[in-house]
Formats: C-alpha cells, sequence, structure tokens
C-alpha cells in the first residue's frame, strides 16, 4: 500500500511540475498574462504529490515495511524511531527523494511569495527554470532513483544503515540543512537566468532574491559546521575537516555564494559587477549540482559517499546543461551587462569587495584542482593518485590569512574612496583587538609564525565588527543588529571565532596514544588521564567494549567500540572533555579481546575547538538577524509586459560619515 501511494505520489508530483512547465512557457509565448498567472498553480499539485511520496516512505521506514526495497536495504526492527525517520535521507534513492521536497518547498514558497507578481514576464521565466529542476530530480526518482521499489518476498528484518550514520543526532540534522543550503540556491538561480532571459539585468531583481539568497547561504554554512561537529564527535580520529572530496563538494558552493552576497552589495549601491555577480550565481548553482554527481556517482570513495548508481551520468549531463545554457545566456547579454560605475580607488568599500571576490575565486579554484584532478588522471591514463591535506594547506593558508584580513578592513572603509586619515582612525580599534589576541596567544602558550599572524587578524575582524556593532547601536539602538548590516557584523564574528578554533586546535593540538591497564595514568599536555575500568557487554547483537576515562578536573568519560555483526569493522565511539579552553578527546584505538583489560587509548588536546562550534551558532544568528526585513516586505520591482532593459539606476548617495573611536 505504502509502495502505490509513494509511486502515485511520485508521477502526480511530476505531472504537476510538467504541467506547470508547458503552460507557464505557452502562456509567455502568447504573452497571455492571465493564462501565466494561472499556469502557476500546477505548482500546488506537485508539491501534494511529494508530500505524499515522502509520507509513504516514512509511514514504510516507521512501520518497518520491508516490502520496499529501500526499507530492507537501510533500516531496522531495532533502530531507534529518531534514526528511522532520518533513514529517509540515508542513502541514495532517499536522499533525491528528500531533495525533491526541499526543491518543491521551495519553488511552492517562491510562487506564494511573488504571488502578486504572477503576471510578469521575469517571474514567469524564473517559475519556468524552477521547474526545470523540479523535472529533472522527480524523473530521478520515476526513473533510476526510485524509492519504491519492492521485493517479491519480504524479509524478516532490515540490514540496516552504516553504522557511522545511526549513532549521533547530527545525522539527523546535518544533511537537512546542507539540502536547504543546496537546493535553496535554485531560487536565485532562476531568476538570474530570468533576469538574462527578458534582458533585465539592472539591479531590480537583485533585491528580490536577496531573502532568498540568504536563507540558501546560512543553511549551507551551518550544514558545514554541523558536518564538521559530527565528523570530531563520530569518527574517532579527533578531527573535524580533512579536505575530502565529498566535504569539498559542499564548500565550493558556499565560497561561491559567500563571495556573491559580498559584492551583490556593489551592484546593488555602484550598479557595478554585474557579469561577475550574474556569474558567480550561476555557477553556485552548477556547483551544487556538481556536488551531487560526485557524492551520488560512485566516483569517490569517501565516509560521506552514497553508493554508486545509475543516476551519475544523468547528473554529469544536466551539470553540463547547466554550465552550457548560462555560458551562452551572459554571451548573448554581454552587451546588456556594462556597469555604469567603476571603482575610483582601491582603498574603498567596493576595492575590499573586489579583492574579497578574487580571493574567494582563487580559493574556490584551488579546491576545485585538488578535488576533480585525481579523477581526471584515473579517467585519462588509470593512474589512481590521491590530494592530500598538505596540498590544500599549503596553498590555501595565504589566501584564507588574506581574506581575514579583507574581512576586518572592509567595515572601515568608506565607498569611492578612503582617506589615510579616517583609515588610521577607524582601525585603532580592530588593530587593539588584534594585538590583544596575540598577547593571549602567547600568554598561552601558542607558537609558530603563522599561527600567531592568523591569530591577530582573527582578532583584528572581531575588533572591526565589534566596532561597528558599538557604533551603530549608540546611534540606533538594539535595532542596529539586524538587517543585513549588523546581521553580517554577527557573521563576522562567527568567522573570527571559526578562525580561532580552527588555527589554534590545528597548529596548537596535542596527541598521544598509549597502551593502558586498570589504575594507570597518562599525560598530554598537562591533562591527567586515568583509566578506571572496562565494561564488556552484549547490545542486542552488537558487541560493545566501554572504558571508564577520569580525566583530571572534568569528570569521568566512556569511550567505546562496538562490532556490529552486519558491519566488517569495529566501530569508535569517541567521548570528548570540553571546555571553552580545550577539549580532551577519547577515542580507543582497538576492540580488546574478551576478557583483556589493557586498552590502547588515543588522547588528543584541541585547543579552542568549541570555538568552532560557537562560531557556526554566530553564523546562523547573523543570519537570522539579516532576514529581518527593514521596513516592508521585498517584492519584484514595478511590473513590465516587455523585455526592454530597465534604466540604469542612479547612484545612491554618500551616507554619512560614521563617529569615529
Amino acid at each position: 500500500m505504502t509502495a502505490t501511494a509513494g509511486a502515485l505520489g511520485v508521477i502526480v508530483a511530476l505531472v504537476g511540475a510538467l504541467g506547470g512547465l508547458v503552460s507557464t512557457v505557452f502562456a509567455l509565448q502568447q504573452r497571455d498574462v492571465e493564462r501565466q498567472r494561472k499556469a502557476a498553480r500546477w505548482v500546488w499539485l506537485m508539491l501534494g504529490g511529494i508530500l505524499v511520496a515522502t509520507a509513504a516512505m516514512e509511514v514504510a521506514l516507521v512501520s518497518d515495511d520491508f516490502s520496499l526495497a529501500y526499507v530492507a536495504g537501510n533500516s531496522t526492527r531495532a533502530t531507534p524511531l529518531a534514526y528511522k525517520i532520518a533513514t529517509l535521507w540515508g542513502a541514495l534513492e532517499g536522499s533525491i527523494l528528500l531533495w525533491s521536497l526541499v526543491l518543491s518547498l521551495y519553488v511552492s514558497a517562491a510562487v506564494w511569495w511573488f504571488r502578486d507578481r504572477l503576471t510578469d514576464r521575469l517571474m514567469g521565466w524564473a517559475v519556468v527554470t524552477m521547474l526545470v529542476v523540479c523535472v529533472f530530480f522527480l524523473g530521478l526518482l520515476v526513473g533510476p532513483a526510485d524509492p519504491f521499489g519492492t521485493l517479491d518476498v519480504a524479509p524478516l528484518d532490515g540490514d540496516g544503515l552504516n553504522p557511522l550514520l545511526r549513532n549521533h543526532p547530527l545525522m539527523a540534522i546535518h544533511p537537512v540543512m546542507l539540502y536547504m543550503g543546496y537546493v535553496g540556491f535554485t531560487v536565485p538561480f532562476a531568476f538570474a537566468v530570468a533576469a538574462l532571459v527578458t534582458g533585465r539585468v539592472g539591479e531590480g531583481w537583485l533585491v528580490a532574491i536577496r531573502t532568498w539568497t540568504m536563507i540558501a547561504w546560512g543553511s549551507l554554512s551551518i550544514g558545514i559546521v554541523l558536518g564538521a561537529w559530527w565528523s570530531y564527535e563520530v569518527l574517532g580520529w579527533g578531527g573535524y575537516w580533512a579536505w575530502d572530496p565529498v566535504e569539498n563538494a559542499s564548500f565550493l558552493p558556499w565560497l561561491t555564494g559567500t563571495a556573491y552576497i559580498h559584492s551583490v552589495i556593489v551592484q546593488e549601491r555602484r550598479g557595478m559587477l554585474r557579469v561577475w555577480n550574474l556569474s558567480l550565481l550561476l555557477a553556485t548553482f552548477a556547483l551544487t549540482i556538481f556536488g551531487t554527481f560526485l557524492t551520488r556517482s560512485g566516483v569517490l570513495d569517501s565516509v560521506h559517499n552514497f553508493a554508486g548508481s545509475s543516476i551519475g551520468p544523468a547528473l554529469l549531463v544536466f551539470f553540463g546543461l547547466v554550465v552550457g545554457v548560462s555560458v551562452v545566456l551572459l554571451w548573448l547579454r554581454g552587451d546588456r551587462l556594462r556597469s555604469p560605475g567603476s571603482i575610483g580607488s582601491p582603498i574603498s568599500r567596493e576595492g575590499a569587495f573586489l579583492a574579497n571576490n578574487l580571493l574567494f575565486a582563487a580559493f574556490a579554484f584551488i579546491v576545485v584542482l585538488g578535488t576533480v584532478f585525481p579523477l581526471i588522471t584515473e579517467a585519462v591514463n588509470g593512474d589512481e593518485i590521491s590530494v592530500g591535506r598538505p596540498y590544500f594547506d599549503r596553498m590555501l593558508l595565504p589566501i584564507g590569512l588574506a581574506l581575514l584580513f579583507l574581512m576586518g578592513v572592509a567595515p572601515v572603509l568608506t565607498w569611492r574612496s578612503t582617506s589615510p586619515q579616517v583609515l588610521r582612525e577607524r582601525t585603532v580599534v580592530p588593530a587593539a583587538f588584534g594585538a590583544l589576541a596575540m598577547v593571549l596567544g602567547v600568554w598561552f602558550g601558542a607558537t609558530g609564525f603563522w599561527g600567531m599572524v592568523g591569530i591577530g587578524l582573527g582578532g583584528f575582524t572581531a575588533g572591526s565588527a565589534l566596532r561597528h556593532l558599538w557604533l551603530a547601536v549608540g546611534r540606533q539602538g538594539l535595532s542596529a543588529l539586524t538587517g543585513r548590516v549588523g546581521g553580517g557584523m554577527i557573521a563576522h564574528l562567527g568567522v573570527a571565532a571559526i578562525a580561532f578554533g580552527f588555527i589554534a586546535s590545528t597548529a596548537f593540538g596535542a596527541d598521544g596514544e598509549f597502551v593502558l591497564s586498570p589504575g594507570e595514568t597518562a599525560t598530554v599536555a598537562g591533562h591527567e588521564v586515568t583509566y578506571l575500568e572496562i565494561t564488556d557487554e552484549m547490545v542486542g547483537d552488537n558487541r560493545v567494549v566501554k572504558v571508564a576515562m577520569e580525566v583530571e578536573g572534568r569528570g569521568i568519560f566512556e569511550p567505546a567500540v562496538t562490532r556490529f555483526p552486519t558491519f566488517g569493522q569495529p566501530i569508535s565511539t569517541p567521548s570528548v572533555a570540553t571546555s571553552l579552553v580545550d577539549d580532551v578527546y577519547l577515542s580507543l584505538a582497538a576492540i580488546p579481546d574478551a576478557g583483556e583489560e589493557e586498552i590502547t587509548i588515543r588522547i588528543v588536546i584541541k585547543p579552542l575547538i568549541a570555538w568552532l562550534w560557537i562560531g557556526g551558532g554566530l553564523l546562523a544568528l547573523g543570519t537570522l538577524l539579516a532576514l529581518v526585513p527593514a521596513g516592508r516586505r521585498i517584492v519584484l520591482p514595478p511590473h513590465r509586459d516587455s523585455d526592454e532593459p530597465e534604466p540604469e539606476p542612479e547612484p545612491e548617495p554618500e551616507p554619512e560619515p560614521e563617529v569615529s573611536v
């Protein structure tokens, strides 16, 4: 019953997407605005169908309906309820189903949000673009990624997910946030395509999608941070980011999306960087499709990866289509993309934003090169090579430090040009924060030139953001914390906190591996850890070995190792003694033989790593505050039936200079 309902829901959703696509294209060709408005109603049929399909899959998972191949292959009767629900996105077919659900929700929300502009041609082409994406993903569900295939004979129990995906609550949150970020960029992409198709490449459509871009970027940011946290808490290696190709796949659209949300401010204010901003939006969406290909094609070997399937070629073709259409549209509209303004001085806010964008582009290029070069090499001559952390660390270190510096200096610059006197006055406080951060670093034992430079620049960035917020709150009250500027400064504080955590935990950590018997103590970086006792028991069909370790001054913690009968290697479950100063990370290196009390324990000290997660929280808070409307709901510019270009915007007047401290 659930299989039939689910399959029917997918078909209904695909019919809704195709009906809306054909009807809207026909209405645009006929310039029938009333038909164009009514064509959007098909979106609700699409949403209803995918909701039915998703509900059917969740019912099958929760009720242990092992007649469905997806349920039998990825769930068990003993799986806790929360993880049964999360199993929806734990494997390939279910992940495409969730992707289609989130996509349908975004498209439906956009249609509702712009309901009073559905007769606008720009909105019509945006709807067409979004529905093309919907048709593609719903087509995958009908074809190679069908999640509702059934078995002739239902087994008594299922195989279950990889144990790494069902032993931590973050597994239920992290993927959903990533999907909200990945899929959310469909809306800005659709408006960018629509602007190019209609020739309306002025600044009005940018204002219309500001909220949608921030939601997608914020969701992706949170998803990446939660993914790093999951890796740290679950995988047992003591790290959180290894430049894994699948990690890079989510990081690439974040880089281009971050560049866009900064450079679009220049276009809105000065009418500049039109080609660049359109290219960034188009590239961001294309990279989400590329990342989906990497994780679902089987070309990579990663703990994050889905099993290989036949959808890889389809994703690669769709990626090529997105890139090809984007390039052609940019070429065709090149004459209308000339900017009315220009950068008068490199020492200006727009100059800093341009430098910021160039650095983000270089950063993304280096990550792309390190990610795809092994794949290209293997495809060309069959050689298997790997590009590891040393390459990324060495190549990206100077770019990361330069980005930190620009994050601190950009808020103190004025538009068009900044005088040396103003620059000196406004950088006093940020520089003092940077110097204080370096002094504190030395006080707590930090060493190394580049690590100290990074800590100083992190302090400089935090000081610049705090200075800006202090002055703004003094003038406007707490309302200054909302909106794009206030929320952006809080997000900058989050990035500074992440920089502190990343630099300190990477450059100043310590670790050791010890063989201990009960009662023995190991010491790492001044932390004494005493082995108390071992517990070896069966939990269901799984053997769980747990050891009690006392961390001096912090209490008793219990790292464990579990051997699952359906999974080849033992799974380590680390235990972490967390504080704002450092973490003491405990992980069993191997599962002891039955009856043996001697253990091999790995102890890792990670200074300031908690500030990574605090920084992620500040990023989330900054995004939410940036979404608070300044006064009225943002809508599309006044209705236009023609495809004539919009008039060039008048430059905004220069704001009153801020008070310096």
